[in-house]
């Protein structure tokens, strides 16, 4: 809470996110063990916090409620922080653990979301406040040395194992059961529990490796998801549940600021197997697919081939084509098999592995997942450049000279 008040460019960075401009006129403060007016009330429902903005004339306020470890936030503590910042005029509330939210505005905890108080409640995760501050530092970000050397202490305590911050870990024990029973040819029901807390673990897991690729990059990465999906989260379960009993899969695209294509991810639970790609069109300069794909092979410098693949799109109903890459460095001409008389349109380069009953398993499906996300990156990710058609060029002009028939006749 200090740091928030303290640091300048963390306040800023933070409290943005939950609708608050912070300029040169802005003071920012931050309180602890506060004591409301209606505190013989719920005496037992002390908050963690309180953080007030001023900006001229102006003042916002908001209570906020952390938990650390395991320990889960609760809808019923919420709405009673809610009743008691209504009591007490302040504009909202802020939760943080180690929950995870696809924005600050959408609550990891569905009870809060479907409330019908209006009183705001926002969420930030351990791991998004330690993200921020770690960006901040590394991109050297922090102008006053001695602000750099209070976040570096705050990112150092959010790190150290007795702070109990820890990323999203494990799926829940339904995600065991969901495998099994699809496994054994059963239906994914919509209306089943324990499908909307895979969904939901899901999404938490998504954001988790989000802010993974952020720290790793040095720059931000966020979920690449239409309008309907950032603005209800209903939407966004919805279309994965729908995904999901289709197709048996779970999916989500990382947008990583300046790279050649969002990064797209799929767990498909069928196959036990976690494909982590990107898709980027073919150079329409060169006339075979021969060629377009030798420009494509010049990008993937990666030693470690195994498991990576290439899938062709073809133009009009012609089926897409899978080959491994490390038999396409062999032979780029495989590319052409039976599709000679076709032009590549786009590749999708992708990392696939069938993880067998590691899948099944919680601990093992994230580690796995999360060693797999920024290993593509890195390994090719990083090197796909998007293909430019060429600037016009100005067309040569060429004149010929005419000799003229009296400068002849003076000879």
């Amino acid at each position: 809470m200090s740091c928030l008040a303290l640091v300048e460019e963390f306040g800023v960075e933070l409290l943005g996110t939950v609708g608050q401009r912070v300029g040169k006129r802005t003071t920012v403060q931050a309180y602890t063990e506060i004591v409301f007016k209606t505190e013989k009330n719920i005496s037992k429902d002390r908050p963690d916090g309180l953080i007030v903005v001023k900006t001229g004339a102006r003042e916002w306020r908001a209570i906020v409620e952390s938990k650390v470890g395991n320990a889960q936030l609760t809808a019923e503590q919420i709405e009673k922080y809610r009743v008691l910042a209504k009591d007490n005029g302040i504009d909202c509330v802020i939760s943080i653990s180690n929950q995870f939210a696809t924005r600050p505005q959408q609550h990891p905890v569905e009870e809060v979301r479907r409330s019908r108080s209006k009183l705001p409640v926002f969420h930030w995760s351990w791991m998004f406040i330690r993200t921020a501050a770690e960006l901040l530092i590394n991109n050297q970000s922090v102008s006053d040395g001695k602000h750099l050397i209070i976040l570096e202490e705050l990112v150092r305590f959010l790190t150290h194992e007795s702070a109990g911050v820890k990323g999203f870990d494990r799926m829940p024990p339904e995600w065991t059961d969901l495998n099994r029973q699809i496994s054994a040819g059963g239906k994914v029901i919509p209306k089943s529990s324990e499908v909307a807390v895979v969904i939901e673990a899901w999404h938490q897991e998504t954001k988790d490796l989000s802010l993974i690729l952020t720290r790793e990059t040095e720059t931000p990465v966020h979920q690449k998801l239409p309008r309907k999906h950032l603005n209800d989260p209903a939407e966004r379960f919805k279309d994965d549940l729908i995904l999901l009993r289709e197709s048996h899969q779970l999916s989500v695209s990382l947008d990583v600021p300046h790279a050649a294509a969002p990064l797209d991810i799929v767990a498909d639970l069928n196959r036990r197997t976690v494909e982590v790609g990107m898709t980027i069109r073919a150079p329409e300069d060169r006339r075979s697919s021969k060629a377009r794909l030798n420009w494509l092979l010049r990008q993937l410098k990666t030693e470690k081939s195994e498991d990576v693949f290439v899938r062709f799109s073809w133009p009009g109903r012609s089926e897409n084509t899978v080959h491994a890459l490390s038999d396409l460095r062999a032979d780029p001409g495989l590319c052409e098999q039976d599709k000679s008389d076709l032009q590549v349109i786009s590749f999708h380069v992708y990392l696939a592995r069938r993880l067998g009953a590691k899948f099944t398993q919680q601990a093992n499906f994230v580690a796995e997942l999360e060693g797999m996300v920024p290993e593509f990156y890195r390994e090719i990710g990083q090197n796909l450049t998007v293909w430019q058609k060429p600037a016009p060029k100005i067309r040569e002009v060429v004149t010929e000279v005419v000799e003229n028939d009296d400068e002849k006749g003076t000879d």
